[in-house]
């Protein structure tokens, strides 16, 4: 018996649920709550359009089932979910939705040392986060402040000054 992970048809998710559930197999589509910036969504897929498939026997019924489009493998049969992270995700759900560790956020305002590039060991302002993991500092350099755009990596908190 083994977890596998099927890719569903947009739209066509609960059909599928449905369906192979009827055809015997044991599904998991964790879901987890709607960020903060939307809290009158519900909640959402963890990963969307897919759904951990358990496999005791036969995987071709669940290949074949209405609203999967295919089970995720290497051509032949479908690939095995490594041991263990089924089991992982239900033990971060809180009330049926998974919980995601809290992701350091840094406050505006706070020091930060740059730790590596060409201006590593300088003390800097948090000013913003920005997409792919990367941060925006200001540096103060010649008497004046200059934005940087670093990895969000490269900085260490210091110390908390400001407002967030």
């Amino acid at each position: 018996m083994y977890w596998a992970c099927a890719q569903l048809q947009p739209n066509r998710e609960r059909l599928a649920w449905h369906c192979l559930r009827l055809a015997g197999f044991v599904i998991y589509a964790p879901r987890m709550r709607a960020p903060r910036y939307a809290p009158s969504q519900k909640p959402r897929a963890l990963f969307p359009g897919y759904a951990f498939v358990q496999i005791s026997l036969q995987w071709h019924a669940a290949r074949y089932c209405p609203g999967v489009i295919r089970l995720v493998g290497d051509g032949g049969a479908p690939s095995h979910v490594p041991d263990g992270v089924v089991e992982e995700l239900r033990r971060h759900e809180r009330n049926g939705l998974v919980v995601l560790p809290e992701r350091g956020r840094i406050r505006r305002g706070a020091t930060v040392r740059i730790l590596r590039g060409p201006f590593a060991e300088q003390l800097a302002l948090f000013a913003d986060s920005k997409p792919h993991e990367r941060v925006q500092v200001l540096l103060g350099l010649l008497g004046s402040r200059v934005k940087l755009v670093l990895p969000k990596d490269d900085v260490a908190v210091v110390g908390e000054t400001g407002c967030g």
